[in-house]
């Protein structure tokens, strides 16, 4: 199982980097994580249960809790603080984040949400 070897809180830049034993180094904005958190609220309880995360562009990460060995808490300063960010889980993001970010902003422009880009 890949383990991270450094995590980085940047605020000012709103992003959140990710080392991992494996040599994989994913830098990660705030607003990614946050509306791809694994949280039941974000996800739903099964296919087709998601809900769709918008008006996240400016969110921050306020604070990071270690999980045992294996995740991380990630607390946003919208006050979602229940998803268990595992390091599968996040290598999984980094490997897959462009898909998921262009799948993120067609789910956005399907609903008629008008992104306010800040990046």
């Amino acid at each position: 199982m890949t383990q991270p070897t450094e995590i980085k809180l940047r605020k000012q830049s709103r992003r959140l980097l990710v080392s991992f034993d494996d040599g994989e180094t994913f830098d990660f904005s705030f607003e990614f994580l946050r509306v791809h958190s694994p949280s039941a609220e974000v996800r739903g309880h099964g296919p087709g249960q998601e809900t769709l995360q918008t008006g996240k562009e400016a969110v921050v990460i306020t604070r990071i809790e270690p999980i045992g060995h294996y995740a991380i808490r990630l607390v946003f300063d919208d006050g979602h603080d229940t998803g268990l960010y595992t390091w599968a889980y996040l290598h999984e993001l980094g490997r897959d984040m462009d898909a998921k970010w262009r799948a993120y902003l067609d789910r956005l422009k399907d609903a008629g949400y008008a992104r306010d880009s800040t990046e």
